[in-house]
């Protein structure tokens, strides 16, 4: 079957990443159909992907056809004994072919209640499928098709957010052919905004801006360079030159688009940007006496100079009755460091607001190791200390505040469309409704799955100011799911209580591999790799578990996995013999789904870093009798690991929507799950009992 132009856009990153250790560079353009240019674009400004693959491309002999050997052969015939197996019943059913969800999600939900009055504004989050790295240069692919503006209204956001690249959108002054094809891109920009709004949702822009520079640039304007980095500078925004590109490039955008919601600002972290943006500015002459407080204040008042500059010139292009407020700026604090915040909130203009993560620096303990959220968290309820104080000095300015959260899903399970731990969700949204912020940015790239329990608790909590966790749950639960609504509000609990024992750390959420779970590979000896952000895993324990010892790491992910395998028995129980209506019956199915696939990640994980453990120790001269205990682990680990890759294949195989994420593509699709199995029948056939 042919794959189609969509297809290959919402797939490319599950096809560079499945093809990274198998093809050079020049094959991998040959399969893309891409530039070199292209690649090297997509590598650097598609949400870090050249990071997400380990910074770093391994040598690659092209792949080349040939008869094959008899040996070769033998091995063919070995793949197909053993999927044949494995498999061999698992194509009865119904299946539904991966993006499915992308065309039930662009049609009408057809009735629904009309959006609920909330008292957080703005409400905005990343659409569930829109893609990250370009999204406005593709008109062939609908990023907000009109049956998926219903859903996002009728799941109570009124705003949604697109990463652009500044230079990618107006002209770059110093490079016009940096900029080619802006004006298509402006173009579709303002066709999506006037779209979004007839649907009550609107736009806003991720500013990370001015991105760096290859140092070949600074040889023709060497003035304008800033902090270096590796074979990159920053342009630097103490330059009066650069500050006009800035001012003027929002201003153009704003001039043509007046109707964007805003643009919010990460101007400590991501790409490189400012020279203080990765902390090193003091290496610059210029920014380094003025200090990252001063800069980043001053950053953020050019942001919004050019919304009031692009204003001013729409309204003298012969629309002076317009009676718009113009796009908000929207100030983060991501990356910001501690102390930053007094110095920078007091230099921000009047009229922005500043975000903060609202769960960072909360303090934890799991497993009796003590430790902080240092990123986006359902695991841990917010807010946080670091939010309340900054949101405390923001409030003496004068600004509105705003809270960012996760209500779907975080980097501790990213391959879902949501963690259903949605008494986390709830409590942290009465939290904040007691913490009386103005708005709520519900998401990053992740967890925007529309219609989710999840984003419709947050909503519920926001339209009334009294009702509590356990109300605004029944409510969300009755409507779904009928009959069976008290018995999934127990469930919910349990989820969330689980969940609530996730070994929680940045280097665990990042490094281990809890968004493929099973389709990570075992290997019979160290493969020397350090795994990737949100990527590769390897067999990097070390990197996996982070400041937890690895008895607590394994035992805490088994600790998840077991309550929500509990929980999931108990509603299956439960909710057997309930007479249900056939929707009711289907989001019923739906949920338990989506529980299980996150046991089944969890447990997985718990599974290979035990494995490894294990692996490791045999080298290291042990006796034959912890040498055969360890064997028999291994062997059971291996076994275990089959079976969860045949029930994820399965899940998969009827929920499109598992295994997906806006920015990674598909973490795995069903094939890495029967080369998982492969994996482990090959270890257990060739390998385990040699050692």
């Amino acid at each position: 079957m042919p794959v189609s132009d969509e297809q290959w856009s919402r797939s490319y990153i599950t096809i560079i990443r499945r093809n990274w250790h198998l093809l050079p560079k020049s094959q991998l353009k040959d399969l893309l159909g891409w530039t070199e240019e292209h690649l090297e674009f997509t590598l650097q400004e598609d949400d870090f992907l050249y990071i997400k693959l380990g910074s770093l491309k391994p040598d690659c002999e092209p792949v080349r056809w040939s008869q094959g050997s008899q040996e070769e052969r033998n091995g063919e015939s070995w793949v197909k004994k053993v999927i044949s197996e494995e498999f061999g019943g698992a194509s009865a059913g119904k299946k539904e072919p991966l993006f499915h969800f992308v065309k039930e999600l662009s049609s009408s939900p057809g009735r629904t209640s009309p959006p609920l009055q909330s008292g957080f504004s703005p409400r905005y989050g990343y659409g569930y499928f829109t893609l990250f790295g370009d999204p406005l240069l593709d008109t062939a692919i609908d990023p907000y098709p009109d049956g998926y503006l219903e859903r996002m209204a009728a799941s109570g956001l009124d705003g949604t957010w697109m990463h652009i690249v500044l230079s990618k959108l107006t002209p770059f002054p110093w490079d016009p052919e940096l900029s080619r094809d802006w004006e298509k891109r402006l173009a579709n920009l303002k066709r999506l905004v006037e779209k979004c709004r007839r649907h009550g949702v609107g736009i806003y822009l991720y500013l990370n801006e001015p991105r760096y520079q290859p140092l070949s640039f600074y040889e023709k304007y060497p003035d304008l360079k800033g902090v270096t980095r590796g074979n990159y500078a920053a342009l630097c925004t103490s330059h009066p030159e650069v500050q006009k590109y800035l001012v003027d490039s929002i201003a153009h955008i704003v001039s043509v688009v007046p109707d964007l919601a805003g643009f919010f600002s990460i101007t400590a972290s991501e790409n490189p940007t400012n020279c203080w943006s990765h902390f090193q500015g003091a290496q610059c002459p210029r920014c380094g006496p003025r200090g990252p407080e001063k800069v980043i204040a001053e950053l953020n008042t050019l942001y919004e100079q050019g919304i009031r500059n692009g204003i001013k010139t729409y309204k003298s292009q012969g629309n002076a009755g317009y009676t718009g407020t113009g796009p908000r700026l929207i100030a983060w604090d991501w990356g910001w460091k501690d102390g930053w915040a007094e110095g920078i909130v007091p230099g921000l203009p009047e009229n922005a607001s500043l975000m903060s993560v609202s769960e960072w620096d909360l303090p934890i303990e799991r497993g009796g190791v003590k430790g902080k959220v240092g990123e986006y968290s359902i695991s841990a309820v917010g807010p946080g200390p670091r939010a309340k104080r900054h949101w405390a000095v923001a409030r003496e300015r004068g600004l509105r505040i705003i809270a960012k959260i996760q209500a779907g899903t975080t980097w501790e399970c990213g391959g879902v469309p949501y963690v259903p731990a949605l008494e986390n969700v709830a409590q942290h949204a009465v939290n904040l409704r007691e913490e009386k912020v103005s708005g709520l940015m519900t998401g990053w790239t992740l967890g925007g799955y529309p219609g989710s329990p999840n984003l419709e608790v947050v909503s519920i909590v926001g339209s009334d100011p009294g009702i509590s966790v356990n109300e605004a749950m029944t409510r969300v639960a009755k409507r779904r799911y009928g009959a069976a609504a008290e018995a999934m509000v127990e469930a919910w609990y349990g989820f969330s209580k689980a969940y609530r024992e996730f070994p929680y750390h940045i280097s665990v959420v990042y490094n281990a591999p809890v968004h493929s779970g099973p389709a990570n590979l075992l290997w019979e000896k160290p493969t020397g790799y350090s795994s990737t952000m949100v990527g590769i895993g390897y067999d990097d324990l070390k990197g996996w578990r982070a400041i937890y010892p690895e008895e607590v790491f394994i035992s805490q992910l088994y600790k998840v996995a077991d309550g929500f395998e509990a929980s999931l028995k108990v509603l299956r129980q439960k909710t057997g013999s309930k007479k249900l209506g056939s929707e009711e019956k289907q989001e019923l199915e739906k949920e338990a789904r989506i529980a299980e696939t996150v046991a089944v990640l969890y447990r997985s994980v718990a599974n290979q870093s035990d494995f490894i453990r294990h692996r490791d120790k045999l080298p290291a001269g042990a006796g034959a009798a912890e040498r055969d205990k360890s064997r028999t682990r291994l062997k059971e680990l291996l076994r275990d690991e089959i079976r969860l890759a045949k029930r994820l294949y399965e899940l998969q195989s009827v929920d499109s929507r598992i295994g997906f994420e806006a920015s990674n593509h598909y973490f795995y699709v069903p094939d890495d799950l029967r080369e998982k199995v492969l994996n482990c029948r090959y270890l257990l056939e060739h390998w385990i009992d040699k050692i």
